[in-house]
Protein backbone atom coordinates (compact mmCIF):
# COMPACT_ATOMS: atom_id res chain seq x y z
CA UNK A 1 0.00 0.00 0.00
CA UNK A 2 1.56 3.46 -0.94
CA UNK A 3 -0.45 5.67 0.64
CA UNK A 4 -2.48 5.70 4.29
CA UNK A 5 -6.44 5.32 3.49
CA UNK A 6 -7.58 7.03 6.13
CA UNK A 7 -4.64 10.28 5.65
CA UNK A 8 -6.44 10.39 2.25
CA UNK A 9 -10.05 9.85 2.76
CA UNK A 10 -12.02 11.66 0.01
CA UNK A 11 -9.01 12.22 -2.14
CA UNK A 12 -9.60 12.62 -5.81
CA UNK A 13 -7.07 11.41 -8.21
CA UNK A 14 -7.38 11.40 -12.22
CA UNK A 15 -6.06 8.60 -13.83
CA UNK A 16 -6.19 10.35 -17.55
CA UNK A 17 -5.80 13.41 -18.02
CA UNK A 18 -3.81 15.30 -20.57
CA UNK A 19 -1.56 18.46 -21.27
CA UNK A 20 -2.06 20.68 -24.20
CA UNK A 21 1.51 20.35 -26.20
CA UNK A 22 2.13 23.91 -27.83
CA UNK A 23 1.24 23.98 -31.74
CA UNK A 24 4.93 24.53 -32.10
CA UNK A 25 6.57 21.81 -30.39
CA UNK A 26 7.91 20.05 -32.76
CA UNK A 27 8.68 22.24 -35.27
CA UNK A 28 10.81 24.27 -32.98
CA UNK A 29 12.04 21.05 -31.18
CA UNK A 30 12.76 18.93 -33.80
CA UNK A 31 16.53 18.22 -35.05
CA UNK A 32 17.52 19.97 -37.84
CA UNK A 33 17.08 16.91 -40.34
CA UNK A 34 13.74 16.17 -39.40
CA UNK A 35 12.54 19.93 -38.58
CA UNK A 36 11.10 20.44 -42.45
CA UNK A 37 8.67 17.14 -42.32
CA UNK A 38 7.26 18.75 -38.82
CA UNK A 39 3.41 18.48 -37.69
CA UNK A 40 2.06 21.90 -37.63
CA UNK A 41 -0.67 22.12 -35.65
CA UNK A 42 -3.67 25.46 -36.05
CA UNK A 43 -2.71 27.21 -32.97
CA UNK A 44 -6.38 27.50 -31.74
CA UNK A 45 -6.65 23.32 -31.16
CA UNK A 46 -9.67 23.31 -29.37
CA UNK A 47 -12.13 24.93 -26.67
CA UNK A 48 -9.42 23.35 -24.34
CA UNK A 49 -6.98 25.68 -24.96
CA UNK A 50 -8.69 27.92 -22.45
CA UNK A 51 -7.05 26.75 -19.78
CA UNK A 52 -3.65 27.64 -19.25
CA UNK A 53 -2.90 24.42 -17.01
CA UNK A 54 -2.42 22.25 -20.18
CA UNK A 55 1.15 23.62 -20.97
CA UNK A 56 1.98 25.86 -17.66
CA UNK A 57 2.36 23.49 -14.57
CA UNK A 58 1.80 26.13 -12.33
CA UNK A 59 -1.81 27.17 -13.37
CA UNK A 60 -2.07 23.65 -13.43
CA UNK A 61 -2.20 22.99 -10.03
CA UNK A 62 -4.33 25.82 -9.32
CA UNK A 63 -7.01 24.61 -11.79
CA UNK A 64 -7.01 21.40 -10.21
CA UNK A 65 -7.59 22.82 -7.12
CA UNK A 66 -10.73 24.54 -8.63
CA UNK A 67 -11.72 20.82 -8.95
CA UNK A 68 -10.63 19.23 -5.84
CA UNK A 69 -8.17 16.98 -7.79
CA UNK A 70 -4.85 16.42 -5.84
CA UNK A 71 -3.15 14.45 -8.45
CA UNK A 72 -3.31 13.81 -12.33
CA UNK A 73 -1.79 11.01 -14.90
CA UNK A 74 -0.84 13.14 -17.76
CA UNK A 75 -1.20 12.21 -21.17
CA UNK A 76 -0.81 13.86 -24.78
CA UNK A 77 -3.28 15.98 -26.51
CA UNK A 78 -1.77 16.69 -29.93
CA UNK A 79 0.67 14.39 -29.93
CA UNK A 80 -2.14 11.27 -29.89
CA UNK A 81 -2.35 12.29 -33.62
CA UNK A 82 1.17 11.41 -33.81
CA UNK A 83 0.59 7.49 -33.69
CA UNK A 84 -0.69 7.99 -37.18
CA UNK A 85 2.71 8.83 -38.27
CA UNK A 86 3.85 6.01 -41.04
CA UNK A 87 7.17 7.38 -40.98
CA UNK A 88 8.79 5.55 -38.00
CA UNK A 89 12.05 7.61 -37.79
CA UNK A 90 10.11 11.15 -37.46
CA UNK A 91 7.15 9.65 -35.15
CA UNK A 92 10.29 8.30 -32.50
CA UNK A 93 11.67 11.76 -32.58
CA UNK A 94 8.47 13.39 -32.50
CA UNK A 95 8.04 11.38 -29.68
CA UNK A 96 11.27 12.19 -27.83
CA UNK A 97 10.70 15.98 -27.97
CA UNK A 98 7.17 15.77 -26.72
CA UNK A 99 8.97 13.08 -23.47
CA UNK A 100 11.89 15.30 -23.26
CA UNK A 101 8.79 18.45 -22.73
CA UNK A 102 6.62 16.45 -20.10
CA UNK A 103 9.24 15.39 -18.02
CA UNK A 104 10.18 19.52 -17.86
CA UNK A 105 6.36 20.19 -17.16
CA UNK A 106 6.03 17.46 -14.22
CA UNK A 107 9.02 17.88 -12.58
CA UNK A 108 7.51 21.18 -10.90
CA UNK A 109 5.06 18.93 -8.98
CA UNK A 110 6.10 15.55 -9.17
CA UNK A 111 4.06 13.72 -6.91
CA UNK A 112 0.95 15.31 -8.81
CA UNK A 113 1.66 15.53 -12.16
CA UNK A 114 2.24 11.89 -13.23
CA UNK A 115 3.83 11.91 -16.77
CA UNK A 116 2.88 8.88 -19.43
CA UNK A 117 5.45 8.93 -21.85
CA UNK A 118 4.39 8.24 -25.99
CA UNK A 119 6.74 5.36 -27.36
CA UNK A 120 7.08 4.63 -31.17
CA UNK A 121 6.70 0.52 -31.80
CA UNK A 122 7.82 0.59 -35.55
CA UNK A 123 11.64 -0.35 -33.94
CA UNK A 124 11.36 -2.22 -30.74
CA UNK A 125 14.94 -1.21 -29.91
CA UNK A 126 14.29 2.29 -30.04
CA UNK A 127 11.18 1.56 -28.41
CA UNK A 128 12.76 -0.30 -25.34
CA UNK A 129 15.38 3.01 -25.21
CA UNK A 130 13.02 5.56 -25.46
CA UNK A 131 11.04 3.81 -22.70
CA UNK A 132 14.34 3.51 -20.55
CA UNK A 133 14.96 7.16 -21.35
CA UNK A 134 11.48 7.92 -20.05
CA UNK A 135 11.99 6.27 -16.41
CA UNK A 136 15.40 8.37 -15.72
CA UNK A 137 13.44 11.75 -16.48
CA UNK A 138 10.96 10.50 -14.19
CA UNK A 139 7.94 9.48 -16.44
CA UNK A 140 5.58 6.89 -14.39
CA UNK A 141 4.45 4.79 -17.63
CA UNK A 142 4.13 4.89 -21.36
CA UNK A 143 1.17 4.84 -24.45
CA UNK A 144 1.32 2.93 -27.32
CA UNK A 145 -0.37 2.50 -30.07
CA UNK A 146 -4.19 1.18 -29.48
CA UNK A 147 -4.27 -0.09 -32.84
CA UNK A 148 -1.45 -1.43 -34.73
CA UNK A 149 -0.45 -1.58 -38.45
CA UNK A 150 -1.57 -4.83 -39.90
CA UNK A 151 1.97 -5.79 -40.37
CA UNK A 152 2.69 -5.53 -36.60
CA UNK A 153 -0.34 -6.97 -34.49
CA UNK A 154 -0.04 -7.65 -30.87
CA UNK A 155 -0.33 -11.06 -30.86
CA UNK A 156 3.22 -11.10 -33.18
CA UNK A 157 6.58 -11.95 -31.28
CA UNK A 158 7.70 -8.35 -32.11
CA UNK A 159 6.83 -6.86 -28.75
CA UNK A 160 8.01 -8.92 -26.42
CA UNK A 161 11.45 -7.05 -26.15
CA UNK A 162 9.37 -4.03 -25.22
CA UNK A 163 6.93 -6.07 -22.89
CA UNK A 164 9.75 -7.62 -21.02
CA UNK A 165 11.47 -4.10 -20.54
CA UNK A 166 8.34 -2.73 -19.20
CA UNK A 167 7.94 -4.96 -16.74
CA UNK A 168 11.35 -4.86 -15.64
CA UNK A 169 11.19 -1.21 -14.80
CA UNK A 170 7.59 -1.87 -13.50
CA UNK A 171 6.62 1.15 -16.52
CA UNK A 172 2.57 0.42 -16.70
CA UNK A 173 1.72 0.58 -20.44
CA UNK A 174 -1.15 2.03 -21.97
CA UNK A 175 -3.59 1.90 -24.80
CA UNK A 176 -5.03 5.44 -25.44
CA UNK A 177 -8.39 6.57 -27.77
CA UNK A 178 -7.38 8.26 -30.84
CA UNK A 179 -3.78 6.17 -31.17
CA UNK A 180 -2.90 4.05 -33.98
CA UNK A 181 -4.14 2.56 -37.36
CA UNK A 182 -7.79 2.80 -37.03
CA UNK A 183 -10.81 5.31 -37.63
CA UNK A 184 -9.36 8.05 -36.17
CA UNK A 185 -6.23 8.47 -39.03
CA UNK A 186 -9.58 10.11 -40.93
CA UNK A 187 -9.86 12.46 -38.27
CA UNK A 188 -6.04 13.74 -38.25
CA UNK A 189 -6.32 14.25 -41.74
CA UNK A 190 -6.13 17.95 -42.17
CA UNK A 191 -3.50 17.93 -39.08
CA UNK A 192 -0.79 15.76 -40.65
CA UNK A 193 -1.11 16.72 -43.80
CA UNK A 194 -1.81 19.83 -44.05
CA UNK A 195 -4.90 19.67 -46.91
CA UNK A 196 -7.94 21.20 -46.56
CA UNK A 197 -11.06 19.28 -46.76
CA UNK A 198 -13.43 19.90 -48.71
CA UNK A 199 -17.30 20.89 -47.46
CA UNK A 200 -18.03 17.04 -48.73
CA UNK A 201 -15.51 15.64 -47.49
CA UNK A 202 -16.05 17.32 -43.81
CA UNK A 203 -19.46 16.32 -43.55
CA UNK A 204 -18.69 12.63 -44.34
CA UNK A 205 -16.12 12.83 -41.65
CA UNK A 206 -18.81 14.53 -39.03
CA UNK A 207 -21.17 11.42 -39.98
CA UNK A 208 -18.01 8.95 -39.77
CA UNK A 209 -16.43 10.01 -36.69
CA UNK A 210 -19.63 10.24 -34.98
CA UNK A 211 -20.31 6.12 -35.02
CA UNK A 212 -16.19 6.56 -34.92
CA UNK A 213 -16.42 8.04 -31.28
CA UNK A 214 -18.93 4.57 -30.47
CA UNK A 215 -18.79 2.01 -32.48
CA UNK A 216 -15.41 1.94 -33.79
CA UNK A 217 -13.40 3.40 -30.63
CA UNK A 218 -15.34 0.40 -28.64
CA UNK A 219 -14.10 -2.08 -31.44
CA UNK A 220 -10.54 -0.56 -31.42
CA UNK A 221 -10.33 -1.12 -27.64
CA UNK A 222 -12.04 -4.54 -27.67
CA UNK A 223 -9.28 -6.12 -30.07
CA UNK A 224 -6.38 -4.27 -28.74
CA UNK A 225 -6.93 -5.53 -25.06
CA UNK A 226 -7.76 -9.23 -27.02
CA UNK A 227 -4.47 -9.25 -29.14
CA UNK A 228 -2.76 -8.84 -26.30
CA UNK A 229 -4.22 -10.79 -23.50
CA UNK A 230 -5.50 -13.91 -26.20
CA UNK A 231 -1.59 -14.42 -27.32
CA UNK A 232 -0.13 -15.05 -23.74
CA UNK A 233 1.52 -11.93 -23.10
CA UNK A 234 0.77 -12.35 -19.71
CA UNK A 235 2.04 -15.42 -19.06
CA UNK A 236 5.62 -14.49 -20.68
CA UNK A 237 5.30 -11.33 -18.54
CA UNK A 238 3.48 -11.92 -15.57
CA UNK A 239 4.56 -8.27 -14.04
CA UNK A 240 3.32 -6.45 -17.14
CA UNK A 241 0.70 -3.94 -16.11
CA UNK A 242 -1.98 -3.00 -19.17
CA UNK A 243 -3.80 0.11 -18.73
CA UNK A 244 -6.69 0.74 -21.26
CA UNK A 245 -7.44 4.31 -21.18
CA UNK A 246 -9.99 6.51 -21.87
CA UNK A 247 -11.94 3.78 -23.44
CA UNK A 248 -14.95 3.82 -20.29
CA UNK A 249 -15.74 0.60 -18.66
CA UNK A 250 -19.56 -0.01 -19.17
CA UNK A 251 -18.37 -2.79 -22.48
CA UNK A 252 -15.95 -4.42 -20.24
CA UNK A 253 -17.38 -7.41 -17.72
CA UNK A 254 -19.63 -8.10 -20.77
CA UNK A 255 -17.08 -9.17 -23.40
CA UNK A 256 -14.90 -10.50 -21.05
CA UNK A 257 -18.04 -12.37 -19.54
CA UNK A 258 -18.19 -14.00 -23.31
CA UNK A 259 -14.64 -14.69 -23.61
CA UNK A 260 -14.75 -16.55 -20.31
CA UNK A 261 -17.76 -18.68 -21.61
CA UNK A 262 -15.85 -19.43 -25.01
CA UNK A 263 -12.35 -20.00 -23.11
CA UNK A 264 -14.59 -22.65 -20.89
CA UNK A 265 -16.45 -24.46 -23.31
CA UNK A 266 -13.21 -25.48 -24.88
CA UNK A 267 -11.66 -22.78 -26.97
CA UNK A 268 -9.24 -21.86 -24.08
CA UNK A 269 -7.20 -24.88 -25.47
CA UNK A 270 -6.27 -23.22 -28.68
CA UNK A 271 -4.76 -20.06 -26.86
CA UNK A 272 -1.80 -19.90 -24.74
CA UNK A 273 -3.82 -18.57 -21.94
CA UNK A 274 -3.75 -20.68 -18.71
CA UNK A 275 -6.23 -18.72 -17.04
CA UNK A 276 -9.83 -17.59 -18.21
CA UNK A 277 -9.98 -13.99 -19.53
CA UNK A 278 -11.45 -12.75 -16.61
CA UNK A 279 -9.14 -13.76 -14.23
CA UNK A 280 -6.33 -12.26 -16.46
CA UNK A 281 -7.66 -9.15 -16.85
CA UNK A 282 -7.93 -9.57 -13.51
CA UNK A 283 -4.11 -9.97 -12.18
CA UNK A 284 -2.96 -7.54 -15.50
CA UNK A 285 -5.26 -4.96 -16.81
CA UNK A 286 -6.57 -1.71 -15.48
CA UNK A 287 -9.34 0.67 -17.65
CA UNK A 288 -9.88 4.44 -16.52
CA UNK A 289 -13.60 5.64 -16.80
CA UNK A 290 -14.77 9.82 -16.13
CA UNK A 291 -18.17 9.77 -17.20
CA UNK A 292 -19.40 6.24 -17.79
CA UNK A 293 -23.13 5.88 -15.83
CA UNK A 294 -23.53 2.79 -17.00
CA UNK A 295 -20.14 1.07 -16.13
CA UNK A 296 -20.21 2.93 -12.94
CA UNK A 297 -23.80 1.03 -11.95
CA UNK A 298 -21.63 -2.22 -12.22
CA UNK A 299 -18.76 -1.28 -9.99
CA UNK A 300 -21.45 -2.55 -7.18
CA UNK A 301 -19.90 -6.04 -8.27
CA UNK A 302 -17.46 -6.17 -10.43
CA UNK A 303 -14.16 -3.92 -11.52
CA UNK A 304 -13.58 -2.27 -8.22
CA UNK A 305 -9.61 -3.26 -7.91
CA UNK A 306 -9.51 -2.44 -11.61
CA UNK A 307 -10.83 0.45 -12.71
CA UNK A 308 -9.71 3.96 -12.09
CA UNK A 309 -12.15 6.93 -12.03
CA UNK A 310 -10.65 9.98 -14.25
CA UNK A 311 -11.50 13.77 -15.18
CA UNK A 312 -10.24 14.16 -18.75
CA UNK A 313 -9.26 17.76 -18.24
CA UNK A 314 -8.82 19.79 -19.95
CA UNK A 315 -10.65 18.33 -23.15
CA UNK A 316 -14.55 19.05 -23.42
CA UNK A 317 -15.92 15.94 -22.41
CA UNK A 318 -14.06 16.84 -19.00
CA UNK A 319 -15.90 17.02 -15.71
CA UNK A 320 -14.02 19.65 -14.82
CA UNK A 321 -14.86 21.81 -12.52
CA UNK A 322 -17.59 19.45 -11.53
CA UNK A 323 -15.84 16.66 -11.11
CA UNK A 324 -17.06 16.01 -7.40
CA UNK A 325 -20.10 16.71 -8.09
CA UNK A 326 -19.77 12.90 -11.31
CA UNK A 327 -18.05 11.41 -8.50
CA UNK A 328 -20.90 11.09 -5.74
CA UNK A 329 -23.69 10.91 -8.35
CA UNK A 330 -22.16 7.74 -10.03
CA UNK A 331 -20.15 6.32 -7.03
CA UNK A 332 -22.10 8.09 -3.64
CA UNK A 333 -23.74 4.96 -3.49
CA UNK A 334 -20.61 2.86 -2.87
CA UNK A 335 -19.24 1.97 0.53
CA UNK A 336 -15.62 3.84 1.80
CA UNK A 337 -13.66 1.67 0.73
CA UNK A 338 -14.45 0.16 -2.79
CA UNK A 339 -14.82 4.28 -3.65
CA UNK A 340 -11.13 5.31 -2.31
CA UNK A 341 -9.59 2.25 -4.75
CA UNK A 342 -11.84 3.68 -7.57
CA UNK A 343 -10.92 7.55 -6.93
CA UNK A 344 -7.19 7.21 -5.82
CA UNK A 345 -5.90 3.91 -4.11
CA UNK A 346 -5.61 1.66 -7.28
CA UNK A 347 -4.09 4.65 -9.45
CA UNK A 348 -1.98 5.50 -6.37
CA UNK A 349 -0.56 2.13 -6.08
CA UNK A 350 -0.02 1.55 -10.19
CA UNK A 351 1.94 4.28 -10.50
CA UNK A 352 3.96 4.69 -6.91
CA UNK A 353 2.34 7.98 -6.15
CA UNK A 354 3.10 8.80 -2.47
CA UNK A 355 2.22 12.04 -1.63
CA UNK A 356 -0.60 13.73 -3.83
CA UNK A 357 -1.80 16.09 -1.18
CA UNK A 358 1.64 17.79 -0.95
CA UNK A 359 3.85 16.41 -3.85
Amino acid sequence: MTTDQDAYDGLLVSSDSHVIESPELWATGLPASFRDQAPRFPKAAGPFQAHPGGWDPHARIEEMEQDGVSAEVLYPTLALNLYQLDNAALQEACFAVYNQWLAEYCREAPERLIGIAAVAAYDIQSAVRELERAQRMGLRGVVVWQTPPAELPFYSDHYDRFWDAAQGLEMPVSLHILTGHDWSRRLSTELLTGRTLSPEEKMEMGEYAFRGVVNSKLLSAVNGLHDVMMSGVFQRFPRLKLVLAENEIGWLPFVLDQWDKYYLRGMGKMLPLDTPPTECFREHCYATFFNDRVGARMLQWWGGGNCMWSNDFPHPNSTWPDSRKVVERDLGDLDEAPRAALTWKTVCDLYKIRNPVDG
